[in-house]
């Protein structure tokens, strides 16, 4: 099952409201006509439980909220901890904490320990992630995104009771290395880590990369864009996780030009930060942001002068 908190309640109204062309064809059609249509219109009931089932899992938050009160039917198939297995729910910018964990509370626990992916962005805790960790012994994918609220102490706590984790994703958070150390010795299983910087905090790049290669060495996948790594750093993941097969290093402005010679036969899908090169004709990551920022400067500025001189 795959909840995204989206509402949809304004879609529902207006595809179940007539317009008045339709009100009024419908008062001035024949009865034989409205008689017809009633009796041919499908009974949902009647559907196939698998058929009912797929129509659900396309469904929101409306799933938790209204759905599974339709019938004794509908209720049925939305408390299967089946259809559970996979949940995404996102960030609405009306939605309460309190709400969101009431619904989210609900989810977890119709689950019944089958939750086997989880994204949460915005909401996460440590009090949800204690949930995650109380009914997720069958974890393997996890994705926390815009998490600021998450602690070391409450992330660590609930990694040790997910051992089967073999994705996760965790971008703009608080996050130290003390979480990537329990991570990687209570996740043995680990292959694909995403760990973007945070805006939030300055921490040293070069430890993060340390930890990572000494806690994750069957790491296959590994994301760190945006981390103050140098050479030392890449070159200890390198070494340490022999099975790595990309590496993104992105907006790490930090390493020299020399490094991608030292990675490029041992890393399949390789992205290092991008430099100008004459012959390429390709710019560095840095330079070519502020020469967009300097463009759109120019523009808005010889717009500004055409609207004063048309105006004078």
């Amino acid at each position: 099952m795959e909840i995204k908190l989206s509402n949809r309640f304004g879609c529902l109204a207006s595809s179940s409201i007539p317009s008045m062309e339709e009100e009024s064809e419908s008062t001035t059609g024949p009865p034989a006509m409205e008689e017809e249509s009633e009796s041919t219109r499908p009974n949902w009931l009647d559907l196939p439980s698998d058929l009912t089932e797929n129509i659900l899992q396309r469904l929101g938050i409306e799933i938790v909220t209204s759905a599974c009160c339709v019938c004794t039917q509908w209720l049925k198939i939305c408390k299967d901890p089946l259809m559970w297995r996979t949940i995404r729910m996102c960030y609405i910018c009306d939605l309460s904490y309190l709400r969101f964990r009431r619904i989210f509370y609900k989810v977890v626990n119709r689950s019944c320990g089958h939750l086997k992916d989880i994204n949460i962005e915005y909401y996460c805790t440590d009090d949800i992630l204690k949930c995650i960790a109380d009914n997720g012994r069958h974890l393997c994918r996890m994705g926390l995104v815009d998490c600021s609220r998450i602690t070391d102490e409450g992330f660590s706590e609930a990694v040790r009771k997910l051992p089967r984790l073999e994705k996760v994703v965790i971008s703009h958070h608080y996050l130290t290395d003390v979480s990537l150390e329990a991570l990687g010795r209570s996740c043995p299983l680990l292959k694909s880590l995403k760990f973007v910087n945070s805006r939030f905090t300055s921490c040293d790049s070069d430890k993060t990369a340390l930890v990572i290669a000494e806690t994750m060495p069957g790491l296959r996948h590994l994301d760190m864009k945006g981390h103050k790594l140098t050479e030392l750093g890449v070159l200890a993941i390198i070494d340490k996780c022999p099975l790595l097969e990309s590496l993104d290093i992105r907006d790490c402005h930090y390493l020299n030009e020399g490094l991608e010679k030292s990675c490029i036969d041992q890393i399949n899908d390789l992205h290092m930060p991008v430099r100008y090169n004459h012959e390429n004709n390709y710019y560095n990551d840095r330079a070519s942001f502020w020469g967009n920022i300097i463009s759109v400067l120019m523009m808005m500025m010889m717009m500004i002068f055409i609207i004063v001189w048309k105006f004078k």
